[in-house]
């Protein structure tokens, strides 16, 4: 595990604590929250320094996606989410880069990577676009936004769109995660897209870039593939304690009976040992890649991308194992445990957290097959 001086202070988290509930009846990030995030850096601990970003190691970013989650869930889920685009943007071209961040470093993108509703073609100098993108966390306080297309004849790009040029609608009504704000954005009529605003997918695969620290040469796809499940690593921490607290708060219980009890001692064992489960393999995972100077194999990406696609699943087995003996109280809604539950449940349905493809990824490719994955 990193061992990085923080960068969310405690009093942050107890801001993003104590807004929780507002955020998540708004459903949507709280603009005191997001300033805050600012404020201490967060947002810019991916971006490189030449645009005023921090410039930290990705484990020391996701140490501190965490520790956010363990306040809340939705924000660590959202900001992560647009902390790591300026990832990706380093990887653009610098005229792209500069147009984002040459201003303000903490300048906030959205993104919708996801082609099904979009339609881009390609013209003089870049490509004329437009469609709908749904699930853009945190996208009412971005100024960009990185959606998915696909060219005929040229394939997958990400194409950087300036706020101006495309809506918000707010179709966020979900059961979990309501405080990521992930709305649709939309473009209603095509907008032009110069070259330079568009970042192709092998690009990415093969770590094309001009950034001289060579955490850059890692694949950008390692870091957002992390980011989607990380912050059920913090939630499981903060239902571990939501889970005792109760218990120990309820006036009808014996503590010493409920202690002694050990179908509730297996459990809670159960479910610590897969919260540093978690953590160990996915700072594991990334000390060998800086080890390797941010150059793992394939295979070696073949396998993160797996790893980190099953955090879900073991989450989600983790906070069922607490729910089922939690007490009625728990089905009363609003309760926090609850809130954990459908919050961890509703992060399975982001694609990268289905682990089906990748896993028969990883295993035809050691059985000598082809790789078929190009997000990795």
């Amino acid at each position: 595990m990193s061992t990085h001086e923080p960068v969310v202070t405690k009093q942050i988290l107890d801001l993003i604590a104590s807004k929780s509930d507002e955020q998540r009846a708004s459903r949507r990030m709280s603009k005191d929250v997001v300033d805050a995030l600012k404020e201490c850096g967060f947002f810019t601990m991916l971006l490189p320094k030449q645009w005023g970003g921090l410039e930290r190691k990705p484990q020391e970013f996701f140490a501190e996606q965490v520790r956010i989650a363990e306040a809340d869930m939705s924000t660590a889920w959202a900001g992560g989410i647009i902390a790591v685009h300026a990832f990706q943007l380093a990887l653009m071209s610098e005229e792209a880069q500069r147009e984002v961040y040459e201003n303000d470093p903490n300048t906030l993108i959205s993104s919708s990577y996801n082609p099904v509703g979009a339609r881009a073609e390609m013209c003089e100098g870049g490509f004329m676009l437009h469609g709908r993108w749904g699930w853009s966390s945190g996208s009412d306080h971005c100024t960009w936004a990185l959606l998915g297309g696909v060219i005929p004849g040229d394939g997958y790009r990400t194409f950087l769109v300036p706020r101006s040029q495309y809506d918000i609608e707010d179709t966020w009504d979900v059961m979990g995660l309501q405080g990521t704000g992930s709305n649709d954005v939309v473009i209603s009529e095509p907008i032009f897209v110069p070259e330079h605003r568009t970042h192709k997918q092998m690009d990415g695969f093969n770590c094309v870039n001009d950034q001289e620290n060579p955490m850059y040469d890692l694949s950008w796809a390692q870091t957002f593939v992390r980011v989607v499940n990380s912050a059920a690593i913090g939630a499981l921490k903060k239902a571990v304690k939501v889970f005792v607290d109760a218990k120990q708060g309820n006036s009808t219980t014996d503590m010493t009976k409920f202690a002694g009890d050990v179908e509730t001692q297996e459990r809670l064992a159960k479910v610590l040992n897969t919260i540093g489960e978690l953590e160990a393999v996915m700072f594991h995972n990334f000390n060998k890649m800086e080890a390797a100077n941010w150059k793992p194999t394939l295979e070696e990406r073949i396998m993160y991308r797996y790893q980190a696609s099953i955090v879900i699943d073991k989450a989600i087995e983790a906070i069922d194992t607490l729910f089922d003996v939690a007490g009625g109280r728990s089905v009363f809604n609003g309760h926090p445990l609850q809130q954990l539950w459908h919050d961890i449940h509703i992060a399975r349905c982001h694609v990268a957290n289905n682990p089906t493809a990748f896993a028969r990824n990883l295993g035809s490719v050691t059985l000598g097959m082809e790789n078929k994955d190009v997000f990795i």
